[in-house]
């Protein structure tokens, strides 16, 4: 065997790989954290009902089109076709109507797939509004302190001290008395101003969520050693602070969404949220109300389709903290 000169002149033997050294293989932070996500069965499930829901509200026309043959606000109630009853009300379930008709003789079931398509679209865009707003403050807050996190801590206390409900009840009573909306028509009735009220009540709490994180890391030995190298203050956070803040803001956000879309419910509910024409699982669930005992399947379906899309979006919250968290031991 050939020898080399080592740094003293004298030949050695070229060392042999360690037994097992080619077995231990380093893991990037996102290969473990799709591990330790991967164990976790329940989320996985709610994640696969969740692709399963998405999927159903996007392509909701093609099923009530392919499958259903109408529309949703198509009206049956009268031959050959008809879903109402002589006393008005609404039939149930059958092999042509799977939900059965509402108290107009409307198609439930696709009226229920075009109300997943409301309430995603209203939780998701209220809560990306919601958290880029809560983002910004709460990294100007905690990052620069001083009269700047003073500012913007009193405002969040006073947001949130208000009481949510009421004001959103106000608001969207106001802006919706006139098809001219509110701010001079930058916000028009209907979807846009329900989610301008949603996430006008939703980033306090995420905005919290940073300053405490920001807080936290700005003292680290990292973000002073990019103080000394002369890094700029924009720099430090979209670098080394916003990288870091990754994890929090993603599973706050899943837990936010449902949080939303229980709100949007709650405001259609009230006969305050999207227009009549909109389906929506809040105003399928106060249709319901005054006809329960005898067409249950009214509140059935929509009230379990809003139960298992909140139910999920916190399974699939729960599961991406635990696999965020490197503290954790699943």
């Amino acid at each position: 065997m050939e020898t080399r000169e080592s740094a003293f002149g004298q030949g050695e033997a070229p060392r042999e790989p360690e037994v097992g050294a080619a077995a231990i293989v380093g893991r990037s932070p996102w290969q473990l954290f799709l591990i330790r996500f991967r164990k976790d069965h329940v989320a996985i499930f709610a994640l696969g009902f969740l692709v399963l829901l998405v999927l159903a509200a996007l392509f909701a026309p093609v099923i009530a089109d392919r499958v259903a043959h109408h529309g949703p606000n198509d009206l049956f109630i009268h031959d050959p076709v008809k879903m109402v009853n002589e006393f008005g009300l609404p039939l149930g379930p059958n092999k042509q109507f799977w939900f059965g008709a509402d108290r107009s003789g409307r198609d439930l079931f696709v009226r229920v797939l075009y109300g997943a398509r409301t309430s995603l679209l209203v939780g998701v865009v209220a809560t990306g509004f919601a958290v880029f707003v809560g983002v910004t403050l709460g990294l100007i807050a905690g990052y620069y302190g001083g009269w700047r996190d003073t500012l913007i801590s009193r405002t969040t206390d006073i947001v949130l001290s208000f009481p949510l409900l009421l004001f959103a009840i106000g608001i969207v009573g106001a802006c919706s008395a006139s098809t001219e909306g509110c701010f001079g028509g930058l916000i028009k009735p209907g979807l846009q101003l329900v989610v301008f009220v949603i996430a006008l009540f939703s980033w306090p709490n995420i905005a919290r969520v940073v300053r405490g994180n920001t807080l936290s890391l700005r003292e680290q030995e990292f973000v002073d050693a990019n103080r000394a190298v002369g890094a700029s203050n924009l720099t430090i956070i979209f670098r080394e602070l916003l990288p870091n803040l990754v994890a929090p803001i993603i599973v706050y956000s899943t837990l936010l969404v449902p949080s939303n879309i229980i709100f949007e419910a709650a405001l259609s509910f009230l006969g305050l949220g999207v227009p009549q024409t909109v389906p929506s699982w809040g105003r399928q669930l106060a249709e319901a109300a005054e006809v329960f005992r005898v067409a249950w399947w009214m509140m059935l379906f929509p009230g379990l389709f809003l139960l298992a899309t909140t139910l999920t979006f916190n399974l699939v919250g729960d599961g991406l903290r635990d696999a965020l968290d490197p503290r954790t031991g699943r």
